[in-house]
């Protein structure tokens, strides 16, 4: 009883959230931007999820892997939400201990599935351009279900024990976070006691998910690139590689700002808090806005599903 006594009270009540540090005074107006960011996050990937659910034209592997990234994007949107506007618009800057550890798992969580979807993704540009004629047969809806299932499966159960581990280390009355939400990189830092196990487990996710599916997603491009130069006519590559371009754009959106935020937290101390935040909003919100415009520009069947629905309520009015 001693010890568990002891640990409850080792962990905070609370967690103090900073938006930007030394511009707490123009909070307010820096609301603004996230909250134009976030509608164009919903109101973005919202239209192509519902563009792909109404056009049954559209019920392909290619579009289902993006209604996947969609809907992966929107949920950590969804996750930073309340904090993020809360900090920003009504200077609530605190948060519960476990409101931050189910924010953390959220966020953690959907980012991983997201990495694994853009995995994916370049596994069906590979197949459609290795194997077009079997490229229906390959991926099949089941099978894409299925693939979306052991996704979601493989993300929770990684990221459940980290959420215990964090349970019980002493955190000594450090209870300041250097972000609006509540990340595992900013956490493990605060505790005074031994995090060696905690730093062991988050290494070992963030290798055996972000660093394992960037190089997998390396490897298909190469794969990618030489079926691309086999093909004998230039008109050919144009567009094989054209079918690609949208999802390379994603794919460097999510990566880019990832090892960019990675890179600051190892530096720890040496760099500005304000350089933390910057990044970490980059990595969390690049890639929701970022990817609807770019679909929505590059990939004519989206185009002309968001045509029909614009036209469709112009008819109605």
């Amino acid at each position: 009883m001693r010890n568990s006594s002891s640990t409850l009270e080792s962990l905070p009540t609370m967690f103090i959230m900073v938006g930007f540090p030394g511009l707490e005074a123009e909070h307010i107006w820096i609301s603004i931007p996230f909250c134009l960011m976030y509608i164009i996050i919903f109101l973005g990937n919202g239209t192509i999820l519902h563009v792909i659910r109404t056009d049954t034209a559209l019920h392909q592997p290619m579009y289902l892997f993006l209604a996947m990234l969609a809907l992966t994007e929107v949920s950590v949107s969804a996750s930073t939400l309340p904090t993020v506007l809360g900090v920003f618009l009504f200077g609530i800057t605190e948060i519960s201990f476990n409101a931050c550890l189910l924010q953390m798992f959220s966020i953690h969580s959907f980012s991983i599935m997201e990495s694994a979807v853009l995995l994916s993704m370049s596994v069906d540009r590979f197949v459609a351009i290795y194997n077009p004629l079997r490229y229906t047969a390959i991926l099949t809806v089941p099978r894409i279900f299925g693939m979306a299932a052991g996704i979601g499966l493989k993300s929770i159960v990684l990221m459940a024990p980290l959420t215990i581990l964090l349970r019980h280390p002493t955190f000594c009355g450090h209870n300041i976070l250097s972000h609006s939400y509540c990340l595992h990189p900013n956490l493990i830092h605060l505790p005074c006691g031994d995090t060696t196990i905690n730093n062991i487990y988050g290494l070992f996710i963030v290798t055996s998910t972000f660093g394992l599916d960037s190089l997998l997603i390396v490897v298909s491009y190469g794969f990618i690139l030489h079926t691309v130069l086999s093909i004998a006519t230039g008109e050919g590559r144009r567009k094989a590689l054209s079918t690609c371009s949208s999802h390379v754009c994603a794919v460097f959106s999510y990566y880019v700002p990832m090892i960019g935020l990675s890179m600051v937290h190892r530096l720890g101390y040496h760099v500005s808090p304000l350089l933390h935040a910057m990044m970490a909003n980059a990595y969390l919100f690049l890639p929701p806005v970022v990817n609807p415009i770019v679909y929505s520009i590059k990939t004519k069947e989206i185009r002309r599903g968001i045509s029909w629905i614009l036209s469709e309520k112009k008819a109605r009015v």
